[in-house]
């Protein structure tokens, strides 16, 4: 059974860092891409960053490129994602994601809220 188990949200000044982690169990991880998502209050969900299973390529959404930075520990199972110079419109909740057997598996999330 997939499963992806995100941390390290919270409350964060602008211009603060967070670093987020994402447990996964369920599968063999080091086989497959990861990705953290986020869903802003009233918005879709998007793409924030990917990262291929031996992490040799990542890839960004165009506003976090230079502020975020994905990786990934395969022999703890987890992907990080490292968040600097945030910014109020970085609030969101933020989901692991991978795709195993054409399946989209997501996590539960977790809150990151930028505010003074």
């Amino acid at each position: 059974q997939v499963r992806l188990v995100e941390s390290g949200g919270g409350l964060v000044q602008p211009g603060g860092s967070l670093r987020l982690s994402c447990a996964a169990s369920g599968f063999a991880f080091s086989m497959y891409t990861m990705a953290w998502y986020r869903q802003a209050p009233g918005k879709g969900r998007e793409l924030v960053a990917s990262i291929t299973s031996l992490g040799g390529s990542t890839n960004y959404a165009d506003s976090m490129k230079g502020r975020f930075t994905i990786s990934r520990d395969n022999a703890k199972n987890t992907v990080y994602l490292q968040m600097n110079s945030l910014q109020p419109e970085d609030t969101a909740v933020y989901y692991c994601h991978t795709t195993y057997y054409r399946m989209d598996y997501w996590g539960k999330g977790t809150l990151v809220t930028v505010s003074s």
